[in-house]
């Protein structure tokens, strides 16, 4: 055989190789064509969501852009993530129905898909990320646990770590920095003391130890591989062959370990008074049905994996909105002086219309997830706008894209404006929002958020702690817009948050 001819069948080979390539990456993207669901042109790499890969922006711009695109001539659209065919809903009260009336068909969250308990323990057990009747057990063990009763029984609590954190702040004004004081890092101490005292029922000063272990290793607690993610989404079949360990194996064996240092004490009657804890019910609950200490522990770190981060993340972004808006903080302010005095009973504080308006409205524009991810669990026909139908099949991710719906003009008049006087009752309140599928903050129908109540009472607590005794301003560091991290998975302010506190 000539050289000539090897180079040409080479060159052969090469392209036909490239050929199969290309093939292999357009073959599903007539997908939605073939059904007859609208939807804007793939990329060949990346499918609609490519900051989903790139990083170069948060993925939920991607997303409102086909929100904006299509919401007044669809209620749903088809997109492709990467390879994969996924619906999304444009409709709030679609969206709604989804959560709500049609549940059993959309029974599962994306990540009950992701996770196997057997390589991820804690997180296979979590509520979220369980599948099937397994959500509804779990969900049903730790709900008793956080009665409004538990949680006032707890309030005490609460408020001497609130001390703290102003102790915390009175140093930090003493003490200035020219970047101001790190909001993130300030709710996360208060959010590390909260859930080590009340949840794990051990003593932690995490204002006092910067390398305090809750603290120190929550920056490990998660891992991310976007070469994993990648592959999944040009072979969907990888993540059922090989599933991908979330928590880590290092922040598991310290939580583990710190957990069953918990149980041992609590079990050996050293401690003077009877805590009325979640540590304290779940031992109960371990009593009653025979858990294991690991199953023990699976139910603690759901609430270090729904609650430290959306915790600490609500609480800094309302310190931020409060700052931009001095006027809405001094009418804040001036709620909880006139409700309140020096006086912090549980009721009260738990009631605060404008407090709690302040809030949600803060959780609008900052929400903790900018998305969901459901999986059909069971066949269902939808009707689009223009008459068309769809049937959803099995296994098939519906997203539903809070955030855009949340910033719609339409919805949400000045969307990008801080104004809580949206969700003051005289104006119709919350529910007038959260009725219509308006309002996504914690979810909706029987998988709604779990801790919501808990997480409330810590930030209003710890709000009604810090306006009493300080003015919050934003730090000249503090970028003035609603840019998003692009590198986390929860709404973070692209720079970071800095705060100046000034004495009252």
């Amino acid at each position: 055989m000539s050289p000539e001819t090897v180079v040409l069948i080479s060159l052969w080979l090469i392209a036909t190789l490239f050929g199969l390539i290309y093939l292999f990456l357009r073959w599903n993207f007539n997908y939605w064509s073939y059904f007859k669901v609208n939807g804007p042109k793939p990329d060949i790499y990346f499918g609609n969501l490519p900051s989903a890969v790139t990083k170069k922006r948060h993925v939920i711009y991607d997303i409102w852009n086909i929100y904006d695109v299509y919401k007044h001539t669809d209620y749903f659209v088809g997109i492709f993530k990467n390879r994969t065919p996924q619906l999304m809903i444009l409709n709030p009260q679609m969206a709604k129905q989804i959560y709500v009336k049609d549940f059993k068909h959309f029974y599962d969250n994306e990540a009950s898909t992701m996770v196997d308990e057997k390589v991820d323990f804690l997180f296979g057990n979590n509520p979220f990320s369980s599948s099937g009747e397994k959500w509804k057990q779990r969900r049903s063990e730790i709900v008793p646990g956080l009665t409004l009763n538990r949680i006032k029984a707890m309030f005490p609590i609460t408020l001497e770590i609130c001390k703290r954190m102003n102790v915390f702040i009175e140093g930090q004004i003493k003490n200035p920095s020219l970047e101001g004081t790190n909001a993130k890092d300030l709710t996360s101490r208060f959010m590390a003391d909260i859930i080590a005292d009340c949840i794990m029922g051990i003593q932690s000063d995490s204002f006092r130890d910067s390398n305090s272990p809750l603290l120190v290793l929550r920056e490990k607690m998660f891992q991310y591989s976007p070469v994993y993610s990648i592959i999944v989404g040009l072979l969907p079949v990888i993540h059922k062959l090989k599933k991908m360990r979330f928590i880590t194996k290092e922040y598991e064996t310290y939580f583990v370990g710190l957990m069953e240092t918990a149980i041992n004490i609590r079990k050996a009657g050293t401690e003077t008074k009877v805590r009325c804890d979640f540590l304290n019910y779940m031992l109960q609950l371990q009593q009653k049905k025979n858990l294991t200490n690991m199953e023990v522990c699976a139910h603690s770190m759901t609430f270090l994996l729904d609650g430290f981060e959306t915790v600490s993340s609500i609480l800094a972004h309302t310190l931020l909105m409060l700052a931009r808006y001095p006027l809405i903080q001094q009418k804040l302010r001036q709620e909880i002086t006139d409700k309140l005095g020096k006086n912090r009973d549980f009721g009260i504080i738990h009631e605060l219309p404008y407090l709690n308006a302040c809030i949600h409205e803060s959780l609008r524009i900052f929400p903790v997830d900018f998305a969901s991810t459901k999986i059909c669990t069971e066949p269902i026909e939808l009707i689009n706008k223009n008459g068309t139908t769809f049937k959803v099949p099995r296994g098939m991710i519906v997203i539903i894209p809070k955030y855009p719906i949340m910033m719609d003009d339409e919805y949400y008049p000045d969307a990008c404006e801080f104004q809580p006087e949206r969700f003051l009752e005289d104006n119709g309140g919350i529910k007038q929002y959260f009725n219509k599928g308006l309002y996504w903050c914690y979810g909706d129908g029987p998988r709604i958020c779990l801790g919501v109540t808990f997480g409330f009472v810590q930030i209003k607590a710890a709000l009604v702690e810090i306006l009493t005794k300080f003015k919050v301003k934003p730090n000249p560091k503090t970028r003035n817009d609603y840019t998003f991290d692009p590198t986390y998975f929860l709404a973070r302010l692209k720079g970071g948050i800095f705060l100046d506190f000034e004495a009252i």
